[in-house]
Parts: C-alpha cells; structure tokens; sequence
C-alpha cells in the first residue's frame, strides 16, 4: 500500500484530535508490502542511489565496507538493533574509518513516516540523535494511547514548536521523499520487512547480535 497525501495527512492531523481518536486512527494494523522477489544482488552502483531527500550516512565515504539498513522507526527489532548492536558497531567500525553506515526509511505505518519526517525535519546534524531517540523511547510513542502527545514531547527536545511539528508532518514533498526510498526498496531491491541489510550489497534479513555482525564483517575488511 502507497502511503499517499491523503492518507498521511488523515493521520497528521490528529494533532487536533482528542487522544482516544488519535490512538485509534494510529494504531490500526500495520501496512503491508508486495516487495519484487530480487533475482540476484543488485549492484553497487544500484544501491548507492540517494533518495531525493538524500542519504544519512555515519563514518567515512572510503570506507571498505559500506552498510545499509532499510529501518521503520516502529519496529521493535529496529530499535533493538540501535539499543544494542548499533553503539558498538559505531565504536568498533564506523569511528575508527572502517565501515561506512547508511540508514534508510523504511516506514510500515503513517507513525514510521512521521519519525522519519522529524528526523529529517531536524536537520542533517540532528538527523541521527532523533532517531536514536525516538527508538529509544518506542515504547513511550509508538504503542502508547496517545502516539502523537508522545512524537511531540520527544521533538520538544529538539527544538520543534507546535507550529514547526505541525508543518513537518504535512510536508508533501518530505512524505513524498520517504515514500520514494520505500517503494524502491521494496520493488528494487526486494526488501519486505526490517531491519534489512546490505552489506557491500549482500543482503542479511533482521535485527543482526553485535557477535554475528563482526563475523561478516572481518572477512570483508581482510579482503
């Protein structure tokens, strides 16, 4: 299922709806994706296209190893992997020049979007900080009774006002964005849930432990 303006803008606009209303439009059963199977792996130069938003990248552009992860910002297994896999591979990989990392919207849900949305609201040097955030703290917007107070409160910290949350979330060309990556992900590339990986564009399907990671990864950096 596409998610359109007018769709998206049905569940933006309960801001201005009480909370039992918001929670309802919100948390009804998440989209599903008809994803084209891939034959083979795509290409490097495939992959490496941005979005029209363009790319979220940590670490440095010659790295040898490039990650990237297609992510919905209601996913638990998402935010699983950013509680407890991300930070050491950051530590271990990305800061030291070894792995570059790239993160790609991937939403399942109209509340997905809007994360990302945020995320990308914020600005390029706030892109990241929002988004470790806000899987941080899932459980406090993305299945509470009042997902959008919650989204709120958290964009608080970084600086939105009503009026500036309020505008991000019926951004047509931001949603349009988010959609391009989803969709080419999904028809391209053959990406139907998350976390999806590619690494030096093999893909690996779901939330991946630190131990398995550096087990794909050392043979690629002695190569």
């Amino acid at each position: 299922m596409i998610l359109n303006r007018r769709r998206f803008l049905e569940t933006a606009a309960v801001t201005t709806m009480g909370a039992a209303a918001a929670a309802a439009l919100l948390l009804e059963p998440r989209f599903g994706f008809v994803a084209a199977a891939a034959a083979q792996a795509p290409s490097a130069d495939e992959l490496a296209v941005a979005g029209p938003l363009g790319e979220n990248v940590e670490g440095k552009d010659d790295a040898p190893v490039t990650i990237i992860e297609y992510a919905s910002m209601t996913c638990g297994h998402c935010a699983v992997f950013a509680a407890e896999t991300f930070p050491k591979l950051k530590a271990n990989y990305i800061d030291t020049g070894k792995v570059r990392f790239v993160l790609r919207e991937f939403p399942l849900d109209p509340l997905a979007a809007a994360g990302f949305m945020l995320a990308r609201c914020a600005g390029q040097d706030k892109f990241f900080p929002v988004v470790d955030a806000l899987f941080a703290k899932q459980k406090e917007w993305a299945y509470s009774n009042d997902p959008v107070a919650g989204l709120q409160n958290i964009s608080k910290q970084f600086g939105f006002t009503q009026e500036s949350f309020e505008s991000c979330l019926t951004n047509q060309e931001m949603l349009d964005g988010v959609n391009w990556v989803r969709q080419r992900g999904a028809e391209k590339f053959g990406v139907n849930s998350t976390p999806t990986f590619f690494i030096n564009g093999k893909i690996h399907r779901g939330a991946i432990k630190f131990e398995d990671l550096e087990k794909i990864l050392e043979p690629l950096l002695k190569a």
